[in-house]
């Protein structure tokens, strides 16, 4: 027969605070990183090169 071992979260440390916490930082990361990928996706960036060329990190 297989055994489980689990704990609670209260027996972690883990309070409602922190499961609040931990839930709204899984929802706004992805939604956070599907933003961000698309605004930083190769051609965005190419263009902005075009557009700023004494921007760039290693012209200052």
């Amino acid at each position: 027969m297989i055994e489980t071992f689990a704990l609670t979260f209260s027996e972690i440390g883990i309070g409602k605070l922190e499961l609040f916490i931990i839930g709204i930082v899984s929802l706004l990361f992805p939604t956070l990183f599907i933003i961000a990928s698309k605004n930083l996706d190769s051609k965005g960036v190419f263009e902005w090169m075009l557009d700023k060329p004494n921007d760039w990190i290693g012209r200052k």
